[in-house]
């Protein structure tokens, strides 16, 4: 059965403006804030969205293309799989290999779904991670990054004790922050 979103693919079809800015607005901000979540930048991001764009112009005028899930997720998928073989080819490691031998020939609304669910879940962490206070989010931001703690600690002007407690202590409270929005889901 056709999705109601095949309205998109359409749109690519016959060159309509309008829906395809549509597109653009609806749906970049996710791929963008993939991309940059996982070693691309923000022109890396633009790239992507529009190899995918005519991938699916292509899927749709060579292969008859019909959507039997929303466009969006598919559009991820097809995002993330160009992005992860981007990754693979420049010799960067992805923080995400979930989605790297995929064919399209695989059931690409379960996929879609699990991808969604997962950017979901990302962005409550987000979200969760929003709500730290700012010296919490600047020592989580720094040691998540991989930095030398006691490097950190002495650009703080920190102890390297207090910033490894203080560390302890944000993690803690975001990981029950996240917990306690994730248990709302179910």
């Amino acid at each position: 059965m056709t999705h109601p979103d095949q309205r998109y693919v359409e749109a690519l079809l016959h060159n309509d403006t309008l829906i395809v800015k549509e597109i653009y607005q609806k749906f970049s901000g996710n791929i963008r804030r993939y991309i940059v979540a996982n070693s691309g930048s923000e022109d890396d991001a633009a790239d992507i969205m529009q190899e995918a764009m005519i991938d699916i112009y292509k899927q749709a005028s060579t292969q008859g293309l019909t959507l039997t899930c929303p466009f969006e997720p598919y559009l991820l998928l097809i995002c993330k799989r160009k992005w992860l073989n981007q990754l693979k080819k420049s010799g960067r490691n992805p923080v995400t290999k979930e989605l790297d031998d995929v064919s399209m020939g695989e059931d690409v609304f379960a996929l879609a779904e699990q991808m969604k669910l997962q950017d979901s879940r990302m962005q409550v962490f987000l979200d969760c991670f929003k709500t730290l206070g700012d010296s919490c989010r600047e020592i989580l931001r720094r040691c998540l990054g991989g930095g030398d703690q006691e490097t950190i600690a002495a650009e703080l002007k920190i102890s390297y004790g207090y910033l490894r407690k203080k560390k302890t202590e944000c993690m803690s409270t975001l990981t029950k922050n996240i917990q306690s929005q994730l248990s709302k889901w179910h």
